[in-house]
């Protein structure tokens, strides 16, 4: 069964006998606040999350400091042309105003409801017998590690209660804008195999609940929240992309919900150009599967060709041509402000960054808007980050600008995306938990 985050907002109204504190609920939850503070007016977990940060080492440089650098690079880039923007409000003070919104009780019989359904993950004999207190923090996952980038990204370990497997989200900061992306994970390792990635190296482990999935969001929220003055003063999440940890089609049951939580204006609220869903494609009903979901779909392609693209996700089934009518099919069932998709390209140094793979992946691209009125397709290059492989490497940035120079000159916009985070294991491609217990 559902748990509390995994229940849409209807369903949760009813289990607390109304809609207005299904609504408070989530006032609470959105903001990275354990809806017990409705209650009993604190929030246990914030103690676990200041002690996490504190623990980060090294110590994190003080916010002027990370947003100077970063802008300072970002600007010799070519990809910042004005002064960064004012951040959000002192964490202290939205916790406040939270606090204020949040001070009137919910009642007693409707926190026991709510105390039942924290009890869907772990029942009250978990503690020896003796009752306790069901939070979110004792109930679906609890904060294991904190490790942040000099950059400002941070990774985040979360361990899950109901076994004990962890899995990593990244929160990735950018100063400029006044907003942070989440990058969450949808499984416990994956079984695709890409031979680029740290996490196919773990193999399916589980898959995770919606619940799971959401609760990387909750903790992200508040990790957030919580920074303050002498650390990195994160901005708040606005974007969240699929692209941790596991392939969200092989775990579509769990995955959709999800969206549509992060989605639901009155839940976490965000807008559906601003959640993305990237898939291998393991087979072509996997887009139109994942098309349910109100976000932008992405296609982690790497590669046009075949036989190459075999080579890097050996479990590939489908020809090119076959995935792509997929994804056709998918587009022309979604609605015109979600016919934009990202075909991504895991570049590596002498393995699929020729000229010749650049032309086949814009005519590719080019053949989808073709066929799809409406649609628009972005490429989206991500230079390799390492993984210890034997002989990958990461492609010098002369060979990615002309990847990308290919690519534009045939008519297809193309985006190089800035390595973030690859010297905390953060970056795309690196994640991966040593914890292992297949299931």
């Amino acid at each position: 069964d559902a748990g509390l985050l995994g229940l849409s907002l209807d369903e949760l109204g009813l289990a607390l006998g109304g809609s207005g504190r299904a609504v408070g609920v989530w006032g609470c939850l959105s903001s990275g606040l354990d809806p017990n503070i409705m209650e009993d007016g604190e929030d246990p977990s914030d103690a676990s999350v200041a002690a996490a940060w504190d623990a980060v080492q090294p110590a994190a440089a003080p916010l002027v400091e990370v947003e100077e650098k970063f802008n300072q690079e970002e600007r010799l880039n070519g990809r910042i042309g004005r002064a960064p923007t004012v951040n959000e409000p002192s964490p202290l003070v939205a916790v406040e105003e939270q606090e204020k919104r949040h001070n009137g009780r919910m009642g007693r019989a409707a926190f026991q409801r709510l105390q039942e359904l924290m009890k869907r993950y772990r029942k009250a004999n978990d503690e020896g017998g003796k009752e306790v207190i069901r939070t979110i923090e004792n109930s679906i996952a609890t904060l294991s590690q904190l490790k942040t980038s000099n950059d400002g990204t941070t990774k985040l370990l979360l361990r899950m209660r109901k076994d004990g497997l962890e899995v990593e989200s990244v929160i990735i900061p950018w100063f400029d804008k006044g907003f942070s992306t989440l990058c969450v994970s949808s499984q416990v390792g994956c079984k695709q195999g890409c031979t680029f990635c740290a996490t196919g190296r773990m193999g399916k482990i589980r898959s995770l609940t919606t619940d799971e999935i959401l609760v990387q969001v909750y903790y992200a929220n508040k990790i957030c929240r919580s920074s303050s003055s002498g650390r990195q003063s994160l901005p708040k999440i606005d974007n969240v992309v699929f692209m941790g940890m596991g392939e969200p089609a092989d775990n579509v049951e769990q995955v959709v919900p999800a969206v549509q939580t992060l989605a639901d204006r009155q839940m976490f609220g965000l807008a559906q150009s601003k959640i993305t869903v990237s898939t291998v494609a393991p087979d072509p009903s996997a887009f139109v599967e994942l098309g349910k979901a109100p976000s932008t779909l992405a296609w982690s392609v790497h590669a046009v060709d075949d036989e190459l693209r075999r080579t890097l996700v050996p479990t590939t089934r489908h020809t090119m041509e076959e995935l792509k009518t997929g994804l056709i099919e998918a587009l022309k069932g979604r609605s015109n402000k979600l016919r934009r998709t990202m075909l991504e390209v895991a570049l590596i140094d002498g393995i699929n960054d020729s000229d010749k793979e650049a032309q086949l992946l814009a005519r590719f691209a080019r053949s989808i808007m073709d066929e799809v009125k409406g649609s628009k397709v972005v490429v989206n290059v991500i230079p390799y980050n390492p993984i210890d492989h034997p002989y990958y490497r990461a492609p010098s940035k002369e060979r990615v600008l002309r990847f990308q120079q290919q690519i534009t000159d045939n008519g297809v916009l193309c985006y190089v995306r800035t390595t973030r985070g690859d010297e905390e294991d953060a970056a795309c491609g690196q994640l991966a938990t040593k914890k292992q217990k297949k299931k």
